[in-house]
Formats: structure tokens, C-alpha cells, sequence
């Protein structure tokens, strides 16, 4: 049966051991080209004299259709690739224990973290507009209404700006609301509520 097959056929045999015999070959160059690319990435002397501390923590939500706009928006604010980052649903909301209180500890960590690892300066906030978390848990129908779906998300920005103040006062710390056509607004801190 197998004289009968055209694959095992001699000169069939010799065309197909050729290509492989290339293939292995473009493999190992391939191959070879990659662990030195690999070497020189992983290089520690490399390493070291690129590295630059981040100049800030950034809290935002989970939710992917903002995380394009936020890059873009902290590259602008000179802080492309030099901050530590941190998303959590809602973002603010989870400051105040919402969805789930080991958000807020999750935060508090990763803050703790940055700030002692890596001397953060700054601390920015990053809400988003439609943001499914506070609907579920604040009001379904909150995106219905812009103006009080932003003063919403200023009050929980706000609980979490004079929160990190009591506890890193030397930290700067920016509050931002992002609509979904990428705007980003700066959002003022209301006054501390006793």
C-alpha cells in the first residue's frame, strides 16, 4: 500500500526532507535570534541603568473601554509608563468598601506598596462614565441622568481624596471623570464632611 502512496515516492521524500531540513533551519535562526533578543532585555546592567522610579499611583476601574483613553490621558500629564497601576470595579466606589470591603484593603495595600517601594509623589483617581458598578450599586438608572451621575461620582471621589489625605498627607492626589468619548474631566475635591 504504501509503494502505491505518491508521498513516499523518492524524489517526493526528497522534496519534503528538503523543506524540513530549511524549516529546522529558519526555526534555529529564528530561535537563536530570540534568546538574543531575550539576553539583551534581560540584561541586569541594562536593567539598572534604565530604571525610573513611577511618580504615581493610579486607581482606575476595571472596565476596558476606558483603559486606552486613560493611557493616552496619563501619557499627556508626562507619566507615560512611570506610574504603578491599579484597577478595581468602580475605582472610587471601592474605596468606600463597594462592591467589596477587601477592594478598599486591596487599595490601601497596593498604596502602602507604591509609596513606601517606589516614593510615589501623587496619587490620581480615575471614575468613568457608566460605570456598571455604581449602577448596581448606588442606582440603576444613574447613568439616565449626566448631571447627577457626575455629582455622584464627585462625591465618592471626593470621600476618597480626603481619605488618602488623612492617611499620606504629603501625597498630591488628582481626581479625574472619564466619559466614554475619552473627555477627561478634573474633577475639585468637595469640602471634607466631619
Amino acid at each position: 500500500m504504501r509503494d502505491s502512496c505518491q508521498c513516499f515516492q523518492h524524489d517526493c521524500v526528497g522534496r519534503i526532507t528538503s523543506k524540513i531540513t530549511n524549516r529546522r533551519q529558519f526555526l534555529r535562526h529564528l530561535v537563536g535570534m530570540g534568546l538574543l533578543t531575550t539576553a539583551i532585555t534581560i540584561n541586569p546592567a541594562v536593567a539598572k541603568a534604565e530604571k525610573k522610579d513611577p511618580k504615581a499611583l493610579v486607581l482606575s476601574c476595571i472596565d476596558y473601554r476606558i483603559l486606552e483613553a486613560e493611557r493616552y490621558f496619563l501619557s499627556l500629564q508626562n507619566l507615560g509608563g512611570q506610574y504603578d497601576f491599579t484597577a478595581l470595579a468602580g475605582a472610587s466606589l471601592a474605596l468606600s468598601g463597594m462592591p467589596h470591603q477587601y477592594d478598599a484593603e486591596a487599595f490601601w495595600d497596593q498604596l502602602d506598596i507604591s509609596y513606601r517601594l517606589h516614593h510615589i509623589k501623587k496619587v490620581i483617581i480615575l471614575d468613568h462614565q457608566d460605570c456598571a458598578v455604581y449602577q448596581y450599586k448606588i442606582d440603576p438608572s444613574l447613568t439616565d441622568n449626566r448631571e447627577l451621575e457626575l455629582a455622584t461620582h464627585t462625591e465618592y471621589l471626593s470621600r476618597a481624596y480626603w481619605a488618602i489625605r488623612d492617611r499620606y498627607p504629603d501625597l498630591n492626589i488628582e481626581l479625574y471623570f472619564v466619559n466614554l468619548n475619552t473627555e477627561v474631566k478634573q474633577i475639585s475635591p468637595l469640602a471634607k464632611v466631619a
